[in-house]
């Protein structure tokens, strides 16, 4: 059998993609950030912004579609009759030779999902029409593509005009992903986010009458113990006048490599506990209203992970959970915490749903013995970044 997977095909990826796009193709458009810098995040630090020129892009979206041309061959020669199914994708994975976008392309095939990321952090920076140029592209080539998602900063998208966004949309752009952290000026200040609660609601506006999905992505302790309370209600406000049609909970992380963490240091901010935390998300969810957005809490650094649903219906189902979690006896909360980080649980009734209670229990009491119980609990969860 003549081989038929060239390892001399590549294109270029981004450091990071959201969880919900696990299973996407990504391709990188622009590279890095072009504002990095804010205080919390750890991505992109001594990296360069630059945008990618409309040649490269096509030259990318070019080397995937070969890319699939040959793994689908290979399935043909091995039998499977154009299917990806585990046997051709370890043949992928297998080969040493091939490039980890080869890789990619082949996972994308075997989920079949038809997703495609764009990477960097805000593609809606490149002029629209060499944004478009390049989606339109992307849907030649690649006419099984289903749907197309970006990150993009609101601010950005407060200065596209909403027929710039809507010719984006046209041209292929299905989906745009948007930190908006937080919706308390003070706080955008604080943290050096370079944007206002203003503009948040104009970009988020623009991109909703463009006809685009919107994610919006809320992190919760962002205003430590000083501004939790008006981080929650002012976030919340922002949120009621855009409805997006999803919103993603990302909890504050504040390991010792961030800009923040100095600020911990000298005192200027002080963490919120997990306790304190999930009071935080319980008076924002509860001040959501008049939008139909759906909630999620997709990641491994919220300590409850079955917080999710259609608002408004869903919202006091929402709040139970958080009441519940609130309600236990605080050495239960303990517990569970300690599984949460562990990564064996999403909500505390997995504790004796799974039967972990024992070695939880165990674990526990060694820890007590031989440190401090919230020491251990915050380094293991800052180590989730």
């Amino acid at each position: 059998m003549a081989p038929v997977l060239d390892p001399s095909l590549s294109f270029e990826q981004g450091p990071i993609r959201p969880p919900s796009e696990a299973r996407s193709l990504l391709l990188r458009f622009t590279r890095n950030c072009p504002w990095n810098k804010c205080k919390f995040c750890p991505v992109y630090k001594r990296r360069q912004f630059s945008r990618r020129s409309l040649e490269e892009i096509k030259a990318d979206i070019d080397a995937a579609a070969a890319m699939r041309d040959q793994i689908l061959t290979l399935s043909r020669q091995m039998g499977r009759g154009g299917r990806v199914d585990d046997a051709v994708v370890q043949a992928v994975f297998s080969n040493p030779g091939l490039s980890d976008s080869f890789r990619n392309v082949a996972a994308w095939l075997y989920y079949g999902t038809g997703n495609v990321f764009l990477q960097d952090a805000n593609n809606l920076v490149l002029e629209p029409a060499v944004l478009a140029e390049a989606l339109r592209h992307l849907r030649r080539v690649m006419p099984e593509v289903q749907r197309v998602t970006t990150y993009a900063r609101s601010s950005t998208a407060a200065q596209r005009s909403v027929e710039e966004l809507t010719m984006i949309r046209q041209a292929g752009l299905d989906r745009v992903h948007v930190g908006l952290e937080t919706g308390y000026d003070p706080l955008l200040k604080f943290m050096n986010k370079g944007v206002t609660a203003a503009k948040q609601v104009q970009g988020g506006r623009n991109l909703k009458a463009a006809g685009l999905e919107l994610s919006e992505y809320v992190m919760p302790g962002l205003g430590g113990r000083r501004w939790w309370r008006e981080h929650a209600l002012a976030t919340a406000e922002v949120l009621n006048q855009i409805d997006p049609d999803f919103i993603r909970l990302r909890t504050l992380r504040v390991p010792s490599y961030l800009e923040l963490h100095q600020d911990v240091l000298s005192g200027e901010f002080v963490k919120l506990g997990d306790d304190e935390t999930v009071a935080e998300i319980r008076l924002f969810i509860a001040s959501l209203a008049g939008i139909h957005s759906y909630l999620a809490s997709d990641h491994i650094m919220n300590l409850i992970e079955t917080v999710e649903g259609r608002l408004p219906d869903d919202q006091p189902r929402m709040l139970a959970i958080l009441d519940g979690y609130l309600a236990l006896p605080e050495r239960e909360r303990l517990v569970y915490r300690l599984c949460r980080r562990l990564g064996r649980c999403r909500e505390p009734q997995d504790i004796d749903r799974q039967g972990l209670r024992p070695a939880l229990e165990n674990h526990l009491a060694q820890i007590e013995r031989q440190d401090d119980p919230e020491r251990v609990l915050t380094e293991m969860a800052d180590n989730m970044i």
